[in-house]
């Protein structure tokens, strides 16, 4: 189970008290918001791309949306969602549980901006019931190899 996977990795590093698992799902950033008990947008959603031959995850904010534009510019054209299927095979993790810890091989891994206006930030761990507790230097060293990336956009507020 990709779960296991995660789990491992978090224990590797010390840091395996920081996973919660929950009887309700987590799967989506509302429910997980709701399982974590904290503000959506602190939620961090691992979205997966295939750009070219390229698979790529994109961390971000609960709130924040790819911006076309920049994720074009950045990568170098257009990046296509994978299915569920695709997702589970290529990254390692099923929809609902992606996130940028213990990814197969040749996946590359990118963390927007978006999350570090957070002190504490809650990705998946594997699972579509789960959560782990982090700061984002916490996710940089956990997702590593990665990259800081600027390819989302936040929601426009009213003044």
């Amino acid at each position: 189970m990709a779960i296991d996977k995660v789990r491992a990795a978090f224990a590797a590093a010390g840091m395996k008290e920081r996973i919660c698992e929950f009887a309700e799902s987590s799967a989506t950033v509302e429910l997980a918001a709701k399982a974590v008990g904290c503000d959506p947008a602190q939620i961090v959603k691992t979205l997966s791309f295939r750009v070219g031959e390229r698979v790529v995850l994109v961390a971000c904010a609960g709130d924040a949306r790819v911006d076309n534009r920049k994720f074009k510019d950045f990568f170098g054209g257009k990046g296509k969602m994978l299915s569920p299927d695709e997702a589970e095979t290529l990254i390692g993790h099923g929809v609902g549980g992606v996130c940028p810890f213990a990814v197969n091989e040749g996946v590359e891994v990118f963390l927007d901006g978006s999350i570090r206006r957070f002190d504490t930030v809650y990705p998946a761990a594997g699972s579509s019931n789960s959560a782990a507790r982090l700061t984002p230097g916490e996710l940089e060293r956990l997702a590593a190899p990665c990259s800081w990336v600027d390819v989302c956009k936040l929601p426009e507020t009213a003044d």
